[in-house]
């Protein structure tokens, strides 16, 4: 009998619930790992790494400006990255390999995100964070730089903002 994996089964459970049109929350498929070893290029043009997020609570969040959801939910994002910012939360939202520069930088400025906002150019990142090819899709790293959770879809905030909460007084 072919033994199957847990990133397997997860993934499975993913394709699941998003074919019956539900929004999956991977409790269970996504428990402290350490976070893949990524360089992101921000809109400025500086680089970010994976070891840079270490120290911090932070929210990665693949998403485009064509996603209806992903839009949607930015508002929150940027909410939740306002009320812990100082408590040692960040933010990083990087656009998907298919999103045109322009829209992007033309979003960021616009809606004048108060985050760092990275173009996935070669989708290098999306691959390295599990192959990510829904959007949005979002991880909530800690701060020994493990991903601790994974949403495919909006996230519960509420629920969110608690697992923020948690990890920010994690010393």
């Amino acid at each position: 009998m072919k033994r199957i994996s847990p990133v397997a089964v997860c993934r499975m459970v993913l394709a699941g619930a998003l074919v019956l049109g539900g929004t999956a929350f991977l409790a269970g498929c996504s428990g402290a790992q350490a976070a893949p070893e990524s360089t992101f290029v921000l809109l400025d043009g500086s680089k970010q790494t994976t070891a840079d997020l270490k120290g911090k609570v932070t929210l990665v969040n693949f998403w485009a400006t064509s996603c209806v959801t992903c839009v949607a939910e930015m508002p929150k994002i940027i909410s939740t990255h306002n009320k812990y910012q100082a408590q040692g939360y960040d933010t990083l939202a990087i656009a998907m390999s298919y999103d045109p520069p322009a829209y992007v930088v033309n979003y960021a400025e616009t809606r004048q995100l108060p985050f760092k906002v990275a173009i996935d150019n070669t989708g290098a990142n999306a691959k390295a964070w599990g192959n990510v090819q829904l959007t949005p899709t979002t991880f909530l790293v800690n701060k020994r730089g493990q991903i601790v959770k994974q949403f495919v879809g909006e996230p519960d905030f509420a629920a969110l903002h608690q697992l923020i909460e948690k990890l920010l007084a994690e010393t």
